[in-house]
């Protein structure tokens, strides 16, 4: 669903089911006129339960995360704590397509864990 919140700005929302029980929920606040996303947060779960999700929240002070920072990806264990850098994720370009790949590739991983 996509909602405009202003002249410029929208908000996406939805899911992207895939097999295995696997399912992407969408969030995005999107920017028409500087043709960029502002914020997301894009989680995968697995039978209802949270197993990854990505976000661009700053953590500075982890310099494991700088290659790709702010944007970095929560994983399983201690999915709270445990981030790594996330390539492909940007403000500038759409994320959905390589979400989507990443996951369609990653399925058996995901089923299994």
């Amino acid at each position: 669903m996509l909602a405009t919140i202003g002249p410029t700005l929208a908000k996406l929302e939805g899911q992207v089911a895939f097999e295995g029980d696997i399912v992407l929920h969408v969030w995005e606040l999107l920017d028409f006129d500087a043709r960029r996303i502002l914020n997301y947060s894009y989680e995968v779960y697995r039978a209802g339960e949270k197993i990854l999700w990505y976000d661009p929240f700053e953590h500075p002070h982890l310099p494991e995360l700088a290659s790709t920072y702010p944007h970095h990806k929560h994983i399983l264990p201690d999915i709270k704590h445990n981030r790594v850098p996330a390539p492909g994720i940007s403000f500038e370009q759409p994320n959905l397509p390589g979400l989507i790949e990443e996951i369609k590739r990653e399925i058996p991983l995901l089923s299994s864990e």
